[in-house]
Formats: structure tokens, sequence, C-alpha cells
């Protein structure tokens, strides 16, 4: 295990090399120049290629990619064209706030949808078994610009229950340590600023949870019926085992393999795909980020964003790999 660990850990840096190529390759796809936007449409040339010469980009691509690399490697993710301000340091608390809101929506799409998976399996071709598919196909269906803006006007708008947009209130002053506020607004011990954070996360991470929340459910249902439909699933409940344990104890330790890997790809997927949900619910996040930079063409925001989102992919897929053999002992590494 701990040389299967190793191997997987040394593979990341060749996945790594060939993220940075490609991602460093697709910025020049984006039509458009950066000095052009910086200094506006009246611009002359002669400035416009002074302000070339300051941010490198008179030089050969590979010349900037290795120094971009280079960079990297020292832990500088460049600066930022728009702001003049260090990546590394203004990027984490966009990362914070996308963190917390995937956190929060893949606890809810994990709790709703293996259940739901799970009873289906349990009570196949019932009424709940039904109703359930039903829903988790509508939940894959449904566009989340629509389920957002639904939420807002029916539980911000008509009743009034929870804020539209924001992190937290705007009155409230923050101190912030880790740019998680959930976890900030615990060390401090302040409950009440708790309550106004998790009222902020509700309406999004309900948003966001919906397509992983379908997903989850139909795998786990899949799963669960290929597993209670195994001899020994037969056998447990010959012997009189309890359904209950006969379900969450012996089927779903033999059925979570596929469901960990599901879980796992949506969470990466969300860390970097959440950029509707941020820009309907007003969500400070990575997504919008990124997006913000690639309309003003600024390269090093939008390389650094887009490689540390999909590195953070990556890992997670690492874990999840990981993860398996700790789970499952049937599943053995050769070493």
């Amino acid at each position: 295990m701990l040389a299967y660990s190793i191997r997987r850990v040394l593979m990341l840096i060749p996945v790594l090399f060939g993220m940075s190529i490609l991602v460093f390759s697709i910025i020049y796809l984006i039509p458009g120049n950066p000095a052009q936007i910086i200094l506006g449409q009246r611009a002359t040339v002669e400035a416009i290629a002074e302000v070339e010469r300051q941010l490198g980009l008179d030089q050969p691509w590979y010349v900037q990619y290795f120094d971009y690399v280079g960079g990297l490697l020292q832990g500088d993710l460049g600066t930022s064209i728009k702001t003049k301000s260090a990546i590394s340091s203004e990027i984490f608390p966009y990362l914070a706030a996308t963190a917390e809101l995937t956190m929060v929506a893949m606890v809810i799409a994990i709790i709703v949808g293996v259940n739901a998976g799970i009873i289906s399996a349990w009570l196949h071709h019932s009424w709940f078994d039904y109703i359930a598919m039903v829903f988790a196909l509508i939940g894959v269906s449904m566009p989340i610009f629509w389920l957002g803006l639904m939420e807002q006007y029916v539980f911000s708008v008509q009743l009034d229950w929870l804020p539209s947009t924001g992190r937290y209130d705007a009155s409230t002053v923050m101190e912030p340590i880790t740019h998680l506020y959930l976890v900030d607004s615990l060390i401090q011990g302040n409950m009440s600023h708790f309550w106004d954070i998790v009222q902020h996360l509700i309406l999004p991470g309900i948003a966001l949870a919906t397509i992983p929340m379908a997903i989850i459910a139909r795998i786990t249902r899949s799963s669960m019926l290929e597993v209670m439909n195994s001899h020994y699933i037969r056998t447990a409940r010959a012997k009189g085992l309890h359904s209950f344990l006969v379900v969450y104890k012996h089927s779903l330790k033999n059925a979570v393999i596929p469901v960990l890997t599901v879980i796992g790809l949506q969470a990466g997927l969300l860390l970097g795909g959440a950029i509707l949900t941020e820009t309907i619910f007003g969500w400070p996040g990575i997504g919008r980020y990124i997006y913000d930079a690639i309309n003003y063409r600024d390269y090093p925001v939008i390389q650094s964003g887009i490689l540390l989102v999909a590195t953070i992919f990556v890992l997670i897929n690492v874990i999840v790999d990981l993860l398996y053999a700790v789970i499952d002992p049937r599943i053995k590494y050769h070493e």
C-alpha cells in the first residue's frame, strides 16, 4: 500500500506538467490583447508595445512558459494584470469561498443522494423508488440558473426567509482567519455570525447540490441493486438479520466503490464548475474570479486559476483512489 501510494503521488508530476502545457496553450486561443484592454481603444501602437514588453508578452511563448513554470516552482503564481497584485495573495479567499460552498453542497448531495439511492434499491419498484428516480431525473436535467432564480424568488422575495446573495450580512464586521467563514465564526465563538453564514449558504448550497445529488442517488441505487441480488445478501437475510443491518452494513459496504468514485468526480467538478451558482447568488468564488479574468484577458490569473483548480481535481481523484483499499479490503495493489 505504501509503495503504491508513493507511485501514485509521483505520477502527479507528469500529469501536472502536462496540464500546465495544456492550460498555457489554451490561453493563447483567447482572442484579444491584454495591453490593448489595459490602455483602451485609443492607445497608440508604441504604447501597446511598451506595455507588452513590461508584461513579457513580447517574448516567445516558450520563454513565457518556462518563466511561468519557474515561478510556480518557487511558489509564485504571477502578478495580476488588472490589479497589479500578487495572485497568490488574492486568489486564496476566492478559492476558500468556493471550497466552503462545495463542501456544503457535497454534504447535502451525499446525505440525500446516498440515502435516497439505498431506500430506492431496498424498496425496488415501490412508489418511493419511482418518485425518487423521477426527482433524480429532474435534478440532472434542471438548469442551475433557473433553479437558483426560483429559489431566490420564493424564499427571498416572496417568503423573506433567507438572504438571496452574498456570503454574510454586509453590516457584519468580519475578521477572516482561514477565509472559511463557517470555520472562522466557530473559532471566534460567534454563533450569531455562524447562523448568518449558514443562512447565506442554504440557497446556493441546495442549487449546487442538485445535479450531484441526483447522480449519486442513481449510481447508489444501481450499485445497491447489483449487490443486493448477491448470494451472500440472500444468506444474510435467511439467517434472520435485521433489514437495516443487511442494507447499511453488508450491502452498502460492498456497493460503495462506484459511489465513492462519483462523489470524488462531482466534488472536483463543483470546485471549478460553480460559476453559474456563484454569479446568481453573488458568491465571490474562484469561478467568478477566473471568469472576470477571462473578460479582462488577465492571462496570469487565468493560467494560475485553471491550473490550481485542475490540480485540486487531480488530488481529489488520487485520494479517492487510495481510499478504495481502505474501504474495501478485497482490493489489492501490486507492489
